[in-house]
């Protein structure tokens, strides 16, 4: 990225004026530091923060800054105090995620800013030495929140990973080294994730965390000025009493590695509030809609995907959309009968009934909504044995809808059901505050397969590409695992495929293929989705780079897997060593390429050295897994 020699003097003249003990945060072993500056010392103007990790400026400066009813906090602020710095540790368990046990230490601070009619607002920063979380607290309560001024500026240059902004994020994260502006308003919004490669070495990975009850989601645009990516709200945020902690936004900074095995996202989230998460499982699920769109309403199919679930050892059974209109020998009743004699959890699928519940949507529908008609619901499913549901077509990031799903989350757990959310928004750290939130769609996934013929050329790249972004901020429903074609072909290799089931977390692991396609895989490769884990204990970023190619290792309990794939259409040499995994040699099943696209290679005793590097080569659009188990000393 080539420099303004200009903008450089002007940057190193407003870090060092601004740059003294008074109004500096650092990270625990100082990698990081915010330096906080406003436009006039000893004045009022545009406040800000300036981003260094190592000797490298990340964020020249992050404006600050929030108007309310009320107040401006924005055009003209002076800097007040900087409160004494404070440990901020975070120890806890996870049941889903990347990570089981997550532990991240970070500096706290609490910055006060005072506007010129005297109305203070805190801004409160943490900063670990993997990133920053901040958010705002005005002082004076019973003010609405109409817009927030924070903005991320990116010159042009730097190479950006960003996903135009869709309620339900269901789109592509295209790659650019600009940010252009478009005449059409749509166009110039950006959802979450938002990954940025500040330099040579350091990525910057924007999101938020922490949304509570009565707190709205939001996005970024770029629409004034196509450097500068302004958080947008989704709608107004009411503060009063039980609304005073407002979404932390989130930068998470380092290395590609440090940004993928990142865990800030729920490290500054609410911690849990459910006393007894032991009935919580993650596992592999039977999933008829990829192969039978309208496959619930057949009674005989759903046994199929019953009786698979059973053969492979899976825990759960989704039972998708219109079973409410269940026929052909049996309703939803005998079906969840026979899924409990056949020792499988049942899961339901449910119409959120706020976005598409017009004419030919499909039910069940507005069982949800109210208070009285969900516990209804839940204690109904409760009763009957059902283990979770999956939750639809959700309308936004509103803070009416951020409500509904806090309290599906709640009431759910009160009847010990799990649950999944599609057509929806992303995941904000609420796995953590929830754990029964399993997993969350908010990705062009493998379904597309089902709906039109965009992914067929497009998923490779883009598979690729969810490692680095959106897997980043929580699990990820993608719906991996198709070796068979759907309405539409797949170009990627069963190789890549199989891959993508340990690539891609997901509490709940959905399996969309045909019965008969799971159980003719070959042996070792039906027995490695038999065993399969659908959380993990943790997770290493071995090799890659968006959109070409990456291998990911995660572990559970003694065995570690190894998921490669090649995002590109040539023949792929990954490069990568297990050194962060070992010191010694291990003997290992693997997985690969074979002649055509739809064959397997397997190795099963093969030798890994620890302290050389490891090679494979994949096919065009392919991959490899690697497994193997680690007993301790």
């Amino acid at each position: 990225m080539k420099k303004n020699p200009l903008i450089a003097l002007l940057l190193a003249i407003i870090i060092s004026s601004c740059y003294n003990n008074n109004n500096v945060i650092e990270s625990p072993s100082g990698n990081i530091k915010v330096v906080i500056c406003t436009e006039k010392e000893n004045g009022f103007g545009p406040a800000g923060f300036t981003v260094l990790c190592g000797k490298e400026t990340v964020f020249s400066f992050v404006r600050l800054g929030i108007t309310t009813d009320l107040y401006d906090y924005y055009s003209e602020l002076s800097m007040v105090s900087l409160s004494k710095k404070e440990e901020f540790i975070q120890d806890y368990n996870m049941v889903t995620g990347k990570r089981s046990h997550c532990v991240n230490k970070g500096n706290r601070c609490v910055v006060q800013f005072s506007n010129k009619e005297g109305a203070k607002i805190n801004v409160h920063f943490i900063v670990f030495d993997n990133g920053i979380a901040f958010y705002y607290q005005p002082i004076d309560r019973y003010q609405t929140i109409t817009e927030e001024m924070t903005t991320f500026i990116i010159p042009q240059g730097v190479e950006r990973w960003t996903q135009q902004y869709k309620v339900d994020y269901e789109g592509f994260y295209t790659f650019s080294t600009e940010g252009v502006i478009s005449v059409r308003p749509e166009q110039n919004r950006w959802g979450y994730p938002a990954l940025f490669k500040m330099s040579d070495s350091i990525f910057a990975l924007l999101t938020e965390s922490d949304i509570r009850r009565g707190n709205c989601g939001s996005y970024l645009s770029n629409s004034d000025n196509g450097n500068n990516y302004k958080v947008v709200l989704a709608n107004h945020i009411e503060i009063n009493d039980s609304n005073l902690q407002l979404p932390k936004r989130i930068i998470i900074m380092g290395s590609l590695a440090t940004v993928v095995e990142s865990t800030l996202v729920t490290d500054v989230a609410e911690p849990c509030t459910i006393k007894d998460t032991e009935w919580i499982k993650p596992g592999l699920a039977g999933w008829i809609y990829w192969a039978h769109n309208h496959g619930s309403k057949d009674f005989q199919i759903v046994k199929e995907y019953i009786d698979l679930a059973n053969r492979m050892d899976w825990t759960y059974n989704l039972i998708d959309w219109e079973w409410d209109e269940m026929s052909n020998g049996g309703d939803v009743y005998d079906a969840i009968e026979y899924a409990k004699s056949k020792g499988v959890k049942p899961l339901l699928w449910y119409n959120s009934s706020t976005n598409w519940i017009g004419e030919g949507a499909p039910g069940p529908l507005y069982r949800l909504n109210s208070k009285e008609s969900r516990e209804r619901e839940f204690a109904w499913l409760h009763n009957m044995g059902v283990a979770g549901i999956k939750v639809d077509f959700f309308r936004g990031d509103d803070s009416e809808t951020m409500n509904y799903y806090i309290d599906l989350l709640e009431d759910g757990a009160t009847n010990n059901l799990l649950l999944n959310f599609h057509g929806a928004t992303l995941p904000r750290g609420w796995q953590r505050t929830y754990p029964n939130m399993m997993t969350v769609e908010g990705v062009y996934g493998a379904e597309w397969y089902n709906n039109g013929p965009r992914m067929t050329n497009i998923a490779p790249t883009h598979n690729a590409i969810l490692p680095f972004t959106r897997n980043v901020v929580g699990s990820m429903d993608y719906t991996p695992g198709t070796f068979t074609d759907s309405q539409f072909p797949h170009i990627t290799t069963h190789s890549h495929e199989l891959a993508l089931t340990i690539l891609f977390e997901s509490g709940i692991q959905h399996m969309p293929d045909r019965p008969s396609t799971y159980l003719n895989l070959p042996i070792p490769v039906k027995q490695l989705l038999r065993e399969l884990p659908a959380a993990w204990d943790d997770t290493r970023l071995l090799s890659g780079y968006p959109g070409d190619h990456v291998v990911m290792a995660r572990r559970k309990d003694n065995t570690w897997y190894i998921a490669g794939i090649n995002g590109t259409s040539n023949t792929c040499h990954m490069e990568f060593s297990i050194e962060r995994i070992t010191d010694r040699d291990v003997k290992a099943i693997v997985i690969s390429d074979g002649e055509s696209d739809r064959e397997f290679v397997i190795a099963q005793e093969q030798t890994l050295p620890a302290d050389e590097p490891i090679k494979i080569s994949c096919r065009p659009n392919g991959g490899f897994v690697i497994s193997f188990e680690i007993v301790p000393l």
